[in-house]
Formats: C-alpha cells, sequence, structure tokens
C-alpha cells in the first residue's frame, strides 16, 4: 500500500504545479474586455496580439511571459490576446500585429516593436524602459550633442553616460533599469559608438559596455568652454553594479570615522580604510584623498583616527577593507604601497570574468578617469596622480660638470632645463619640455639642441661652475646658451606651446641685416618658418644711416630675442626707407602684431639698450589687452594700477556685437585719457575664456556682479576697489569723468582687498617653526636682532601678504 500512498502523494504535487502553470497563463492571457478596462482607466501596458503561433513566436511568448513579473515591478502590466478567440478591432489584423507588439500609454498606443527587436527577455526589458523613459534617457550621436547636454546640466544636475555595443542586452537592460529608479536624479544618456567613444579615448572596437559619471552639477554655468569632469565605472555594467556606483558617486570623497572598521555602517558598496596618527594627521588626510581619488567608483574611502580611544585595532595595521557584500567581513592588512589596494580591488573584478584589454584599459585610465582632485596644491596633485608615469628623458641630452662645455660647443642654440625631482612644478614642465623636443624632431630642426639638468644630483653644474650664467636658485629654469654667449633666460609660460614659439624664433639671426627693399618686404609680411605661420610676430625695425645708436639697437634685439623679429637697414638704404616713411633716422619702427594698418610706432632717441628695450615692451603692448593666463604675468610687470573689464559669454551674433563696441570704448578710454591714462594698465577679461576670473571678481567685491563690469584696483593709496556705477552706459567720456572723481576722492570704494596670509599647510611642513624649536638659542638671537631693527617682533616672518590680480 505504501507504493500507492506515494504515487498519489507525486500525482498530486504534480497536478498543483500544472494549476499554477495554468493560472500564470491566465493571468497572462487577456480578453478583450480586459484590454478595454485597463485601457480606459490608462494603465501602461504591453501587449501581443496572437494570431498563428510559429516556433519563433512561441519562443518569443515564452520570453514575454517571462518578463511580466520583472516589468509589473516598474508599473507595466504585461499579457497577450489571442485573436483566434476575441476580436479587438484595429489591432487582430493579421498584416499589422503578427509580427509587433504594442505599448500603451495614458488610454492610448504610445510605441509599437517589430519582434525583431525584442527577442529575448532582456531585449524586450530594457526596450520597453527605453520607450517609458524617453523623456529621462537621451540618445546621442555626435560629441557636439554631449557637450550641449554638458552645458545645459551645468551647475544643476549630475550627468550619466552609459555606452552600450547594441540595444538590447543585459547591459541596456541593466542602465534602463538604473535609470527607472535614480531618472529624478540624474539625467541618463545612451550612446552606442561613434564621435563621442572618440572623445572619451575608447577605441570604437571594443565589445565591452562602459558607463561615467559626469561631474556637472558643481561646475559653474560661465564655464562653457570646459567639459564636465568624469569618472569610469571600473566594473562589469550590471544593475548591482551600477547602483553601487551611483551610491559612490554620492558619498563624500573622504569619510572619517573613530571606531573601528567593523563597527563603520556598511552601506552594500565597497569600503577602504586608512588609518591616521595624530601626529601626522594632515599628512594622512591628503595622501588619503589622493588615494580616494584613485578608488574613485571602486570603494569608499574612510579615515580612521588612532586618537580615538574606541580604535583598538593593532597599529601593525595600516590598511583595512570590506567588500559590498552585507556579510563581508573587514580584512586588515599592512603595505608598503598604497597602490596596491587598488589592485586588490582591480584584480577582484578581473576574477570576476574582465578580458585582458578590458584589464589593460583600466589600467592606463586610472589616473586620467579621477577627475579633480582635492589636494592643497593642484600641480603637486597633477604630478602625483602621474607618477607612474616614467618620462623618457633619453631624447633630451644629459649635461654634467664633465661635459657642459663640449656638449654646449656643439650646436648653435642648446636649451637646457634645470629642474629637481622633489619639486612638483619642475616635474610637470619636464613633460612640456619633453613635448618640446619631439615637436623639434618631428620638424627636423638640427641646429637645436634640448638638454636637462637634475640640479638635485649635479649642484655644482646649478651652483654656477660655469661663468656663462648665475647660480640656478629657482625650479623650473629654461636657458638659452649659445657657444661664447652669455645665457638668456626663458620668462614665458610654462607649457609647450609658449616655449616651442620662443624657441623657433629665438634661432633666428638678431637683428637680421637687411640690404635689399625686397627684403624688407619679406620681413615685414612673410614668416620666415612654415612651423610658425599660426604665431602673431612682432617686428622691430632699425633705422641707421651711420653707426650711431647701431650698437645700443644690436643689444637691445639680442635681449628680446625669442619674442620679436628685428632686422636692421643700414647706409643709403636706411635713410630712403625713413624718407618714403617720415622718419627721422636713426629710430626704431615697432610693428605690434595686433595693428591691423601698416602705420608703426616710432622711437626716435634712447640712451642704453635698456632703455630702448623697455620702450620696444611699450610700444608693443595694445592699448586695451584681453588679460588671458598666459598674459598676465607681462601684464602684471608695468606694476600700476589695474583698470579692468569684465565681460560675459556670448550667447549669440548680437552678446558679441555688444563685447566688441564695450572694449572699442575702453581703447577710447585708453588712447583718449592722454597722460592722465599712463598710471593705469588697462585691460579686458573673457569670463568665458578665463573663467578662473570669476573667482578674482568675486572676490573684489564679495560678491559676483552684474556683467559687464568695470573694476579699478591696485591704487598706491591703498586696497580699496572701485566699480564704476553697474546701471551706467560704459562710455569713454564717461568712464574718464569716473576715474576723475576716484583721484580726486569723490567716489566711495565698492570693496577692499584683504590681507591673506600664506602658512605652510599642517605644523609638520613649518620647517622654520622646527628649526626654532630645535636651536632656541639661534631663534632668540634672531628676535632680538629683529627688535634691534625696530621691527616688529610680534609679526610672523613666515607668512607673506598676498592678493588677486
Amino acid at each position: 500500500m505504501m507504493w500507492l500512498y506515494s504515487a498519489v502523494l507525486l500525482l498530486w504535487a504534480k497536478s498543483a504545479e500544472c494549476a499554477e502553470q495554468a493560472n500564470t497563463s491566465n493571468l497572462f492571457e487577456w480578453t478583450a474586455v480586459d484590454f478595454y478596462d485597463k485601457l480606459h482607466a490608462g494603465k501602461l501596458m504591453f501587449l501581443y496580439f496572437e494570431h498563428e503561433v510559429s516556433p519563433t513566436i512561441s519562443l518569443f511568448l515564452l520570453e514575454l511571459e517571462k518578463s511580466s513579473e520583472i516589468l509589473k515591478d516598474y508599473g507595466v502590466l504585461v499579457g497577450k490576446i489571442n485573436c483566434n478567440k476575441e476580436t479587438v478591432s484595429s489591432y487582430c489584423i493579421k498584416e499589422r500585429s503578427a509580427n509587433t507588439a504594442f505599448l500603451f500609454r495614458s488610454g492610448r498606443e504610445f510605441l509599437s516593436f517589430n519582434l525583431d527587436t525584442i527577442f529575448d527577455i532582456n531585449s524586450i526589458v530594457s526596450e520597453v524602459l527605453f520607450a517609458i523613459l524617453r523623456d529621462e534617457v537621451q540618445y546621442v550621436h555626435t560629441d557636439a550633442d554631449l557637450l550641449a547636454l554638458e552645458k545645459r546640466a551645468r551647475g544643476k544636475m549630475d550627468l550619466v553616460l552609459g555606452h552600450v555595443s547594441s540595444l538590447g542586452t543585459q547591459e541596456h537592460r541593466s542602465l534602463m533599469e538604473t535609470a527607472y529608479v535614480y531618472g529624478s536624479t540624474y539625467k541618463f544618456i545612451l550612446i552606442t559608438g561613434g564621435p563621442v567613444l572618440r572623445h572619451l579615448g575608447v577605441d570604437e572596437s571594443s565589445p565591452s559596455s562602459k558607463v561615467w559619471f559626469l561631474h556637472c552639477r558643481l561646475q559653474l554655468k560661465s564655464k562653457t568652454n570646459e567639459r564636465c569632469p568624469l569618472t569610469l565605472m571600473r566594473k562589469h555594467l550590471t544593475t548591482l553594479n551600477l547602483h553601487s556606483f551611483l551610491q559612490l558617486m554620492e558619498a563624500p570623497l573622504v569619510s572619517e570615522a573613530d571606531v573601528d572598521p567593523s563597527s563603520v555602517p556598511h552601506k552594500q558598496a565597497p569600503q577602504v580604510f586608512l588609518f591616521s596618527h595624530p601626529a601626522t594627521e594632515q599628512l594622512d588626510l591628503a595622501t588619503a584623498t589622493a588615494l580616494a581619488w584613485k578608488l574613485r567608483g571602486l570603494a569608499a574611502l574612510v579615515l580612521v583616527h588612532r586618537r580615538s580611544p574606541a580604535v583598538k585595532t593593532p597599529v601593525d595595521y595600516n590598511v583595512a577593507y570590506r567588500l559590498a557584500e552585507m556579510k563581508s567581513e573587514v580584512k586588515y592588512l599592512t603595505l608598503q604601497n598604497l597602490d596596491e589596494v587598488v589592485n586588490i580591488f582591480l584584480h577582484q573584478e578581473n576574477d570576476d570574468g574582465d578580458d585582458d584589454d578590458d584589464e589593460e584599459e583600466m589600467d592606463e585610465n586610472i589616473k586620467d578617469d579621477v577627475s579633480e582632485g582635492e589636494l592643497d596644491d593642484e600641480i603637486a596633485e597633477a604630478v602625483y596622480k602621474s607618477r607612474a608615469d616614467l618620462l623618457d628623458v633619453e631624447a633630451l641630452t644629459s649635461l654634467t660638470s664633465d661635459n657642459y662645455h663640449a656638449t654646449v660647443a656643439q650646436s648653435d642654440l642648446t636649451v637646457v632645463l634645470f629642474y629637481v625631482k622633489w619639486n612638483a612644478v619642475s616635474m610637470d614642465f619636464l613633460s612640456s619640455f619633453l613635448e618640446v623636443a619631439e615637436k623639434l624632431t618631428e620638424w627636423e630642426i638640427k641646429d637645436v639642441q634640448m638638454s636637462a639638468v637634475d640640479c638635485g644630483e649635479w649642484t655644482d653644474l646649478c651652483a654656477g661652475l660655469t661663468d656663462t650664467f648665475q647660480p640656478v636658485t629657482a625650479f623650473p629654469t629654461v636657458l638659452l646658451l649659445r657657444p661664447e654667449e652669455a645665457a638668456q633666460e626663458y620668462r614665458g609660460m610654462l607649457g609647450s606651446e609658449a616655449l616651442l614659439r620662443f624657441i623657433m624664433l629665438s634661432r633666428l639671426v638678431t637683428p637680421r641685416q637687411l640690404s635689399t627693399t625686397e627684403d624688407v618686404a619679406s620681413f615685414l609680411e612673410v614668416v620666415p618658418h612654415a612651423e610658425v605661420a599660426s604665431y602673431d610676430v612682432d617686428r622691430v625695425l632699425g633705422l641707421f644711416p651711420t653707426n650711431t645708436g647701431l650698437k645700443e639697437f644690436s643689444a637691445a634685439m639680442k635681449s628680446l630675442r625669442g619674442k620679436v623679429l628685428s632686422g636692421s637697414l643700414t647706409d643709403e638704404l636706411a635713410l630712403q626707407w625713413a624718407a618714403g616713411h617720415s622718419v627721422e633716422p636713426p629710430a626704431v619702427a615697432v610693428f605690434p602684431s595686433w595693428q591691423t594698418d601698416t602705420h608703426p610706432s616710432v622711437i626716435s632717441a634712447w640712451s642704453s639698450a635698456e632703455e630702448l628695450v623697455s620702450r620696444v615692451n611699450m610700444a608693443l603692448r595694445h592699448p586695451m589687452p584681453e588679460v588671458t593666463v598666459e598674459s598676465l604675468p607681462s601684464f602684471l610687470e608695468e606694476d600700476k594700477a589695474l583698470l579692468l573689464l569684465f565681460v560675459g559669454d556670448e550667447e549669440d551674433d548680437v552678446g558679441r556685437r555688444q563685447n566688441t563696441a564695450l572694449v572699442g570704448e575702453m581703447r577710447l578710454v585708453a588712447e583718449s585719457g592722454g597722460a592722465r591714462m599712463q598710471r593705469y594698465a588697462a585691460g579686458w577679461i573673457h569670463l568665458g575664456h578665463t573663467p578662473a576670473a570669476m573667482s578674482v571678481l568675486g572676490s573684489y567685491l564679495g560678491s559676483m556682479p552684474l556683467l559687464p563690469a568695470l573694476i579699478l584696483t591696485r591704487l598706491t593709496s591703498g586696497s580699496e576697489v572701485y566699480q564704476y556705477p553697474p546701471n551706467a552706459p560704459i562710455l569713454a567720456h564717461s568712464v574718464l569723468q569716473w576715474l576723475r572723481r576716484v583721484e580726486e576722492g569723490r567716489e566711495p570704494p565698492a570693496g577692499s582687498l584683504e590681507e591673506e596670509r600664506w602658512r605652510p599647510a599642517s605644523d609638520f611642513l613649518d620647517f622654520l617653526k622646527i628649526m626654532d624649536e630645535e636651536d632656541p638659542d639661534f631663534a632668540r638671537q634672531q628676535v632680538s636682532r629683529e627688535d634691534g631693527d625696530g621691527s616688529d617682533s610680534s609679526a610672523d616672518p613666515r607668512t607673506h601678504i598676498h592678493s588677486e590680480l
């Protein structure tokens, strides 16, 4: 009888299973009444109208039924209507619906799908959600489309950019499911290839899917020429990984805790714990911040303070980590190199199935995808992030104390970079210096030799072993050396383009002797080298019928090598050219690159080469120059009060014409103001071209004013800042009257430059204080000497006052 009871039990279980399947199938299959009821109720529905069932249709219906439970969670009702049993007008037509599924929304047909595009559960879910989220998820084709979205999102919300190899895949579904949850928080963007991938530096042939988080919310709206910083998700594109990634993006870069790692709340995201000691808290925080940027998107970083008695972790451990799984235990490590922490998470991802190409790409992009750092010094931070990129200095000739004279004698021009490896600016500029060397090699420039001296290694050479240059005390320093000539120091921007321009112009004979009228015409119109054709070149022409003034002119032009093209006319030819241009020789004619007409500025008398250099520089200066990061040093060299016009970014041609008119009025101010304007350095700043100037303008007035804004500052009388009346039109005669009122003390200041003191970032970097503590007798002698000189002994000699512009 036992077998009979067993058989009955099995049959009962089987019948229950069949009944459950039948109920599920019944729920999946709708009647015409069901359809119209839900349609009139405005339900969101995804339906297939069945006619004849082929093997292909049977597979589709099986996948459609599987997707019904998933889409139900997103408010989508899924079903089929058998048109052989039910009649639904407009849809039970074989020619229309046999190979099509329909999405209904708000009581009407919303979209139709060909069955070729919805062939399995992933494609069904992803395509339906993509259709529902068409306002939240935008598909872009070009980099221009992406840039337009970034501009609209700047200052408002962050973007999530997803690349999938094709629509309807598991990755596409994961992105759509996440967009459904986070669509009100982030703007989701979808790409499948094309120019956008090339902008992101991704090989279009790569089959892997990727996600980038674009940090646009904290970007200033005025930075129209800058892209939103981005962070790459360095994990497989799954719903769980993307959810974890967005949680990491929402979390602070570095969190701090006063308890053991095991007591820190676990938020279903990987966590890394660094331990901070009381004596080195500032250094530990800087280290944690740098590591956090490298872990951005991989794990959250928590800095645990050992000063707290609640922290019981043995001091032998300096790192701990915990994976995303809820029951993951904290693992403690002792590492010599904190970069190994990054490898732990990268290897963990590789173990989950990353292919070799993705692994290499992630390693290459670890630093590139870290968008912005938080270290105290921006240049130091950039160098820190790229410290693993070994620079190939073999392209440079290494100068030592032993080979210096012989090496310099080999070339007409030797360009030498003096640097030290521990200096962040030196190492950053070294890469630009190498770019210049590579460009000169590419252009087959044979008469320039690029060299470098590591002053940490060759201290005697940098200290002035040779008499051709003074000891090098600032880093980096670039000197141009020629056989049997004094060295020339490069004082331009520390960038590859500016240095390359300077070198190319320095190669030319200075001054060039012009012997025919054709030489003069060529000198004034033709760029001497094809590679410098894109540069704006200033020209200086000397006119010397006799030798009077020629020596000073030659010396002055050698000082200006690299900045201007110079030539000289002598004897009868100088008299002819001078007569044709109403110039009384000896004279120097200056042709600024910004000047459109052919009438030069003429300098007719000078007492020394130094005076001539100064007067040439003054003649080259634009009466109303645009102040940029590149031009700022030369603009401030004049040491005058600053008269600055700030204009905003133009939205259209009308805005551009308005800005042009404003600059034109300010040029009239500079030209018609006469001697009064000699005390001012006037210029204009375009906040779209130079976004960094926004903080300068804000610091002047305490808040951002309406644009355009005309500011007067750095007066000799004090730290006052004056603003031209915001509601008054900026006209030349009105500006001159306003300047007169300021000079006479009849105009109230709008703000002032606050004194700010630069102190060491932390106590352990205050080396002077440490030295004083180690040798108190010496410190007392210094204080006594300062008191004897009548100086304020309460003042801190280590602090320096600085201000904006």
